[in-house]
């Protein structure tokens, strides 16, 4: 397999909100829509902040990395420009589904729940197609990603994932050099492993 790994642009995000839904296809952010999806990876544009690449074969998106540089006010700035464009989003969810306006909430104020210490980049979302899944996509935009946060000075990098009935993805980070630094549980009851990845200095 030829993948080439490239800097995420506008034209690409259509096909990667497919690749998320397909990737992910009981996961919150999916029930909230292909809008809210197109707003969430196009922020990533927007912001100077933000570091996203997209891996291509052929010119076909086969996945996508996003993530802020440093999430300390990125997402407070996101609502700031984009507040209504979300709202309206996230509308076709909420009424099919009032109950979610609580969870919908902290899903936009989300701040990555940061581990202490250093100020760390956050790795936000890694969507992978279903057919090319295991075939390295992954491992190649996690790696270029994490080459970018580093070359603009982030000192490391946090993400979060499902503790329970996720071994694959756990697995999977783990093998990538990531530490797993705690666990904790949403007001769900979600529990979920939170991981760093520190560059030296």
């Amino acid at each position: 397999m030829s993948v080439e790994i490239k800097e995420i642009e506008a034209k690409y995000i259509s096909d990667i909100v497919d690749v998320h839904m397909r990737a992910f296809p009981s996961f919150f952010l999916t029930f909230l829509g292909p809008r809210f999806l197109r707003e969430f990876y196009g922020s990533f544009i927007a912001d100077d902040q933000g570091i996203g690449f997209v891996a291509l074969e052929d010119g076909k998106v086969l996945g996508a990395v996003v993530g802020p540089l440093n999430p300390a006010g990125y997402f407070k700035r996101l609502l700031k420009r984009r507040w209504f464009a979300f709202c309206l989003a996230s509308m076709g969810a909420v009424l099919k589904k009032p109950s979610v306006m609580a969870r919908l909430f902290r899903a936009v104020f989300y701040r990555g729940e940061a581990p202490q210490g250093k100020v760390r980049s956050l790795l936000s979302s890694i969507a992978v197609s279903p057919d090319t899944q295991g075939k390295g996509v992954g491992k190649a935009l996690v790696s270029s990603w994490l080459e970018a946060a580093k070359a603009r000075g982030s000192k490391g990098a946090f993400l979060t994932t499902d503790t329970d009935n996720n071994e694959a993805v756990n697995g999977f980070y783990q093998r990538l050099g990531w530490t797993l630094e705690s666990q904790y549980e949403t007001p769900e009851g979600r529990k979920m492993n939170r991981y760093i990845y520190d560059f030296e200095e």
